[in-house]
């Protein structure tokens, strides 16, 4: 994917996002004289960031920016089309907007193309989606696979152990899971050598378990020198596989959302670190780029670059920063933001290791 930056400089997105949208109109789609309904379609369960982060701050960012606007909402469990089958019900309900990150990149395909025969445009979330699409509004994913790379070599260096590398991928069927690979081996390539490569099917911790077991059984858990586990749920299930193997000290393995449980594994030293991405501020994009394509605006308004499907080139977007958690770095990033309290994260036999890494209530 290319991206070019637009007109608008990425430093205003925070400003942009502060502004009061003008109050929603009336429409025939609306679901009241003064607002309109807003679809979500999220993509599963699996990872828990769905359902406990992204639906709640969409739906108070929607909120917040029009009173007046109500969410209507479905969870697709990892079936594509279950969400074909959501996209036609809501519009059929009416909605005018629809907010949806794709359990399959290229399934959902004809029903945004169905949403735009219905005029009712699509914002792309987290994963872009192929198709028509209005909008997109996500982390940088380069960067994300970047600073999982850049922290594997760095842990993997220091425990000076070796250069055997497993790469334990996303769900191929999501535009994510080859962003953040391609990224990754920007900074492995060279650098280490991949003994193993799986796709995980629906990011599932039962999956990587099974590829994890698969590649210790067949290279040795001690000749595995790092793993590069493209999202939390990921490593979870690599993480159970050393364990099953016997292995006390699993070599590091890399994360992404800074799931609860990951955090705790970290502060265990059984991870060595996760990409924090804040969704406050991805929902809060997407519910301002949903809200002024609704009103019949552009995208662009609230766009501070483009980037390029494999069906369309130059989609306005919004890509924001994400960033490295390592143990050091709990403190200061996810309890400083108010993500988790001390108290979630240390439960009772973290204790001591919270002591060491400076984690005070």
């Amino acid at each position: 994917m290319r991206t070019r930056t637009l007109h608008v400089a990425a430093a205003l997105v925070a400003g942009l996002l502060t502004v009061p949208l003008a109050a929603c109109g009336s429409d025939e789609r609306t679901g009241g004289s003064d607002g309109f309904m807003v679809g979500l379609l999220l993509p599963n369960r699996v990872t828990p960031r769905w359902e406990q982060a992204d639906k709640p701050l969409i739906e108070k960012h929607v909120e917040r920016q029009c009173p007046e606007c109500r969410v209507e909402y479905a969870n697709a469990d990892a079936d594509a089309a279950r969400q074909r089958d959501q996209v036609t019900s809501m519009i059929t309900k009416g909605v005018k907007v629809l907010i949806l990150d794709p359990a399959d990149s290229k399934a959902l395909r004809s029903s945004i193309q169905e949403a735009r025969r219905a005029g009712v445009p699509v914002v792309a979330y987290d994963r872009l989606a192929e198709g028509p699409v209005s909008g997109f509004v996500s982390f940088d994913g380069a960067r994300v696979g970047r600073l999982q790379g850049e922290a594997l070599l760095t842990a993997m260096k220091a425990r000076g152990t070796g250069r055997t590398v497993v790469m334990m991928n996303g769900d191929p069927s999501s535009a994510n899971a080859g962003w953040f690979r391609s990224g990754a081996l920007s900074v492995l390539a060279g650098e280490v050598t991949v003994a193993r490569s799986y796709d995980t099917a629906g990011w599932s911790p039962e999956s990587a378990h099974a590829n994890m077991s698969a590649a210790i059984s067949a290279l040795g858990a001690d000749r595995i020198s790092g793993v590069l586990a493209a999202n939390d749920a990921i490593a979870a299930g690599v993480v159970s596989a050393f364990r099953k193997a016997g292995v006390d000290k699993p070599p590091p393995v890399t994360g992404q959302d800074a799931d609860l449980e990951a955090v705790r594994r970290i502060v265990a030293g059984e991870q060595y670190m996760t990409v924090y991405k804040p969704f406050e501020k991805e929902a809060e994009a997407a519910a301002a780029m949903a809200l002024a394509l609704g009103r019949g605006e552009s995208a662009e308004d609230v766009a501070t670059t483009t980037i390029d499907s494999a069906t369309r080139r130059d989609i306005p977007a919004i890509l924001l920063t994400p960033t490295e958690v390592t143990a050091r770095d709990v403190q200061g990033t996810l309890v400083r933001d108010g993500v988790y309290t001390v108290g979630q994260i240390c439960l009772p036999e973290l204790r001591a290791a919270c002591d060491r890494l400076g984690l005070t209530r």
